[in-house]
């Protein structure tokens, strides 16, 4: 998928594929999650799109290959093709031993548990166009509203506080902010 990213946000770079085939397994991207966060917070405030300052995460998910080592070759190969671009590549199949949760499902699974509205996105390019999951919408994003998801409303808050507090979203973006109910 050459020129992803052009297609996907107008910018004038592109995202590499996996080295290899349509067939191979993960497609990139599962996800480009911190490429749309940037393009949206950018385009409020009306600044040109560029590649993200942070890391690209890519996420898959296969049971058979849900080993550390093999998301170190995806980021490696990536890495390889895409310098530039801090990778960070985790198989879903296996994060839920990381967030304490029940097995994940799928992608869309994971997506779910993610701590917050407006970053619990996924998006990956098919032959039919975007398809993006989005499990409790896109309307958080869109506004630069920033809340936890359900799952860290309660039991996980600290995890979701510790986050805003660590990426320091609200000094990074002036225009984001914290939903009132949550403010820490």
């Amino acid at each position: 998928m050459p020129g992803l990213v052009p297609r996907l946000f107008g910018m004038d770079c592109a995202l590499p594929t996996l080295s290899g085939g349509h067939n191979q397994k993960p497609s990139l991207p599962d996800l480009i999650r911190q490429s749309m966060i940037a393009w949206i917070g950018r385009r409020h405030l009306k600044r040109p799109p560029c590649l993200p300052t942070g890391d690209v995460d890519v996420v898959w998910f296969d049971r058979t290959r849900a080993r550390p080592s093999v998301d170190q070759q995806i980021e490696a190969g990536l890495q390889a093709v895409e310098p530039s671009v801090a990778w960070s590549v985790k198989n879903q199949a296996r994060m839920h031993q990381r967030n304490g949760d029940q097995p994940y499902l799928s992608v869309a699974d994971a997506v779910s548990r993610w701590p917050e509205t407006a970053t619990a996105v996924a998006a990956r390019l098919t032959q039919a166009g975007l398809e993006i999951v989005a499990p409790f919408g896109l309307d958080d994003l869109f506004a630069l509203v920033l809340r936890p998801t359900p799952s860290f409303e309660t039991g996980k808050r600290i995890v979701f506080q510790t986050r805003v507090r660590e990426k320091r979203w609200l000094e990074r973006w002036q225009l984001l902010f914290l939903s009132k109910e949550f403010i820490m």
